[in-house]
């Protein structure tokens, strides 16, 4: 096992947030300094460079060691940092393509390229991050595509729990090799829901038979690998009536204890309308926490955040279990961009992604 920080003051709490722009400002400090505070995560409007992006993960790490940098880099459209040398990685679609392709004579071959092209997307993606200070990437997605949720789309492997199990398990191995941990979204599965949770509030009327051996396969097949989950803000109605996320039902009696997952559990994020029916965002956190979430993310809403540091009951003797669980997600090396292009194993990832025409 890597070694941890948790000798040195390591007590991250329960939030999850974002920052204002490229650079801190006092506001952004104040709420890193928070004890609640336990992880940082950052979008698009947060990276200009990779001098700068480096530069605020630095300042980040200054303040606090032990919050948790992260950020959604998934390959394809979501995919916060592009330019300045990061590699646009392709949708995780083009890897379940591969897999899939017509060639009667070789599928194993088939099947073997796009697990080999999948650790290789991972390797790149958590390399280029760590090698700018970002601890971790809240990636892959795990829900099946039936061709019926935009939000999904080509962010899902395919539409075959098998096939979505190998080539995330192959990501994920990448992501290991290069010293980051993974995270499966969305719990139990986002792709049958049309509406986009970011807007609305997704239902999945379907009975939980028929998720448990489908959309939730994923995440049974890729046991102890599985190292964090994020539940879908999506009701399944056969089964509760809150949220995924906010479902004692969904996290604790299937996702613990049927599936036995040991991991980190993180709520989606609070602003989003999907999380609307949970409340109030403090009550919607107390509520989620209460699940079984260990951590809740508060995004694009700096009053929000500012509500919940304030508000949200804190008992960080009782949060011991869940800090535990967290200090596990930090990365196992560091690596600066200089010495990353030399590396061996990343110039061999990038050339067969070349090859197979999955990057420019």
């Amino acid at each position: 096992m890597p070694k941890r920080t948790q000798a040195l003051d390591f007590a991250p709490g329960p939030v999850v947030l974002d920052v204002l722009g490229k650079d801190l400002v006092n506001a952004d400090r104040r709420r890193i300094l928070d004890p609640k505070t336990g992880g940082v995560i950052l979008f698009g409007r947060n990276f200009e460079s990779r001098q700068q992006l480096t530069q605020l993960t630095q300042a980040i790490k200054a303040i606090r060691q032990d919050v948790l940098i992260s950020i959604d880099h998934e390959g394809g459209r979501v995919q916060r940092c592009r330019t300045d040398g990061f590699t646009h990685l392709p949708a995780m679609r083009r890897l379940g393509d591969i897999w899939s392709r017509a060639n009667k004579k070789s599928p194993v071959d088939n099947a073997a390229l796009a697990m080999r092209a999948a650790t290789a997307c991972g390797y790149v993606l958590a390399s280029e991050l760590l090698a700018c200070g970002v601890d971790f990437s809240f990636t892959p997605v795990l829900d099946l595509d039936y061709g019926r949720s935009a939000v999904i789309g080509d962010r899902s492997f395919g539409s075959d729990p098998a096939i979505v199990f190998a080539l995330a398990k192959s990501l994920n191995h990448g992501l290991q090799l290069a010293g980051m941990s993974n995270c499966g979204k969305h719990f139990p599965g986002h792709g049958w829901a049309e509406a986009d949770s970011h807007v609305a509030i997704p239902v999945d009327e379907r009975a939980l038979k028929t998720i448990m051996a489908a959309d939730a396969k994923p995440y049974e097949y890729l046991g102890l690998s599985l190292a964090s989950v994020m539940p879908a803000h999506v009701i399944y109605p056969k089964v509760d009536s809150q949220p995924a996320g906010f479902s004692k039902i969904w996290l604790q009696n299937i996702l613990r204890k049927q599936l036995q997952f040991k991991g980190v559990i993180f709520s989606d994020d609070l602003s989003m309308e999907g999380a609307s029916v949970a409340g109030s965002v403090v009550q919607a956190a107390k509520t989620a926490l209460k699940a079984g979430c260990d951590q809740v993310l508060i995004c694009n809403r700096p009053d929000l955040a500012d509500q919940l540091l304030a508000d949200l009951p804190y008992d960080a003797k009782a949060y011991q279990e869940s800090r535990t669980r967290v200090a596990r997600l930090f990365p196992s090396r560091k690596l600066d961009w200089a010495q990353l292009q030399k590396e061996a194993e990343y110039r061999s990832a990038k050339d067969l992604l070349r090859e197979l025409q999955l990057i420019a």
